[in-house]
């Protein structure tokens, strides 16, 4: 924690502007990755491979970041990872220039690692205030996010056809400038330096994970990550076999990024108010109820309706989860204990993308939405055994 109040509230601004610039990456690689993935790869199927690959930089960066950040501290680990969104954008531009398909999934590796470190900055924020504190300085940097809801589908479009042919070259050098500035911003920030106690680890990792709040929280915060990513990885491509635009998705996608994090402005006292496992099962509804809204129709309502609510869900999903890791660990095992959640969360995000081009191109959009309802169903169940494992002197009470 920070020593004045002053600190506290530079350092947390210093990160939601970092990620609301930040964010652009996600976004240009959602936005394009499965139209170039399409325009590119050898064949139909690995349309969505590009932002497969952006996922697998997240889950294989996480843990290397975590002890970067361990050591050195979390600054370092967040120049890093600001190197790795430069360096994105322009191989991505370089790929596009060259018809390359497999530079460009390596452009969207090193995507990836960048994304994986600017989540990382929402446990940060709640590294600099006092406890009662942490959800709402967590959920002031992920409405940062707002902004890069704009951001990010604008840069799209008004750069996607500056350099024509080829389509997205002035888009990804726009995205590595955007990186860069964003590291400056990271310079500036102000954060505690590991302990001695922290570089060493605290407790074995086993008995950290054995924890039935910790399984509860992984469970809800992959399997919001997951969908999220699985039905918006999907959606893109899935408004131009339907005869869309490229800009109304890309205002789709605006539309819900937005939605991703316009709500953190409140979610944290929500969190406070009513606990993080009501807010998690609300989440998780919002969900269920954007697939079900996207098997209603393939007409631009169906699509915008549907990423608004999954982005709604998403927010109050992942956020919630967060919340619920923050209390799963003590301060010296922070960066290991929320580095292996992020893991298996980004590991998880891998399948899901994986799996959700192969079943649109093959089996349709319908489809992709039907399967999404699995792993929903697995994390409310979970999220109703553990409510029936509380003692009973703990029911009412907010959190799991």
């Amino acid at each position: 924690m920070l020593g004045t109040r002053q600190e506290q509230r530079n350092t947390i601004w210093r990160l939601a502007i970092a990620q609301a610039l930040a964010g652009a990456n996600s976004v240009v690689i959602y936005a394009t990755g499965a139209i170039i993935g399409a325009t590119l790869a050898p064949i139909e199927a690995l349309a969505t491979l590009p932002i497969s690959i952006f996922v697998v930089g997240m889950a294989a960066c996480i843990l290397p970041t975590g002890r970067i950040a361990r050591r050195y501290g979390r600054r370092a680990s967040f120049l890093a990872g600001s190197a790795c969104g430069v360096l994105a954008g322009l191989l991505a531009m370089l790929a596009v220039m060259l018809g390359s398909f497999w530079l460009f999934c390596l452009a969207t590796f090193f995507g990836g690692a960048y994304a994986a470190v600017v989540l990382s900055f929402r446990f940060a924020a709640a590294d600099c205030v006092e406890p009662e504190w942490r959800p709402r300085a967590l959920s002031i940097v992920m409405a940062g996010g707002v902004a890069a809801g704009v951001f990010g589908p604008q840069l799209v479009t008004y750069t996607m056809h500056l350099w024509e042919p080829p389509m997205f070259a002035a888009t990804f050098l726009a995205q590595a400038l955007v990186a860069g500035l964003s590291a400056m911003v990271l310079a500036g920030v102000r954060l505690p330096m590991p302990t001695a106690a922290e570089i060493a680890g605290g407790r074995p990792l086993i008995e950290l994970v054995r924890q039935r709040r910790f399984i509860i929280a992984v469970i809800c915060g992959a399997v919001s990550y997951l969908l999220m990513n699985f039905l918006m990885t999907a959606a893109p491509l899935a408004m131009r076999m339907s005869g869309h635009t490229q800009e109304h998705a890309n205002l789709g996608l605006q539309w819900h990024v937005i939605a991703m994090y316009a709500p953190s402005f409140f979610t944290g006292r929500l969190i406070t108010r009513f606990g993080a496992g009501r807010i998690v099962t609300s989440g998780l509804v919002l969900i269920g109820a954007s697939a079900a809204i996207g098997l209603a129709g393939i007409d631009i309502p169906h699509f915008w309706i549907m990423l608004i609510l999954l982005g709604l869900g998403w927010n109050f999903g992942f956020i919630g989860a967060s919340a619920m890791v923050l209390e799963c660990h003590r301060p010296e095992e922070k960066t290991r204990v929320q580095a292996l959640n992020d893991f298996i969360v980004f590991g998880t995000m891998a399948v899901g993308s994986f799996a959700s081009g192969g079943l649109l191109t093959a089996h349709g959009w319908d489809t992709v939405l039907w399967v999404s309802f699995a792993p929903l169903i697995l994390a409310v169940a979970a999220l109703l055994l553990a409510a029936m494992m509380r003692p009973a002197s703990s029911m009412g009470a907010g959190p799991l």
